[in-house]
């Protein structure tokens, strides 16, 4: 299989969903600030995160919403998300930002590669395809990131292989405001 045609394919599979479907999810992205998202209820930190530390982010499946509380709490920011596409791809809990990556190679996981073997092992960081877009937060959990996506039919529902997808101008903002060590909890 060629490589322009690979590509396709990823895309393709990435992004199943009816193109007419993601006209919603891309007007709520012109139409709302990354600040007090309408239609998401907002968290308090203190119900998840016994302190802010160096900064929290929750990310919560069910609204499909990411909140970020800087360390002194003055920062407050919900973005809208993508989730994990199941509960088998879907992990809970506990962990924290470990690395930022600006350009991140993909590298598709084991379970991604059984799955799907026409996929490339690797996309480079500057090829527009990467499906991580132009940052990744990687967590201490193996395999989990929080990073942008160029399929923003994705964002607002569930449709990732376990990561959290954000707009790529929100991993944007949010990638500048995440120092390494902020804990995240994902719920």
């Amino acid at each position: 299989m060629s490589r322009d045609k690979t590509r396709r394919s990823i895309l393709l599979r990435a992004g199943t969903l009816v193109a007419g479907l993601a006209a919603p999810a891309l007007l709520r992205a012109q139409e709302t600030p990354s600040r007090n998202v309408s239609g998401f209820v907002p968290h308090d930190w203190r119900d998840h995160f016994g302190s802010l530390g160096a900064g929290a982010i929750l990310a919560d499946t069910t609204s499909t919403s990411l909140h970020y509380w800087s360390a002194g709490g003055s920062d407050y920011h919900v973005y809208p998300t993508s989730v994990p596409a199941s509960e088998d791809l879907t992990r809970r809990g506990y962990t924290e930002v470990v690395e930022k990556k600006v350009a991140p190679t993909w590298t598709p996981t084991p379970s991604m590669r059984e799955r799907f073997p026409e996929w490339p092992a690797v996309v480079p960081g500057n090829d527009p395809l990467n499906p991580l877009g132009p940052y990744a937060l990687y967590l201490s959990w193996q395999y989990y990131r929080i990073h942008g996506t160029h399929d923003t039919r994705k964002i607002g529902r569930p449709s990732s292989d376990g990561c959290v997808g954000l707009y790529n101008e929100h991993i944007t903002q949010l990638f500048d405001l995440v120092p390494v060590g902020t804990q995240v909890r994902i719920i």
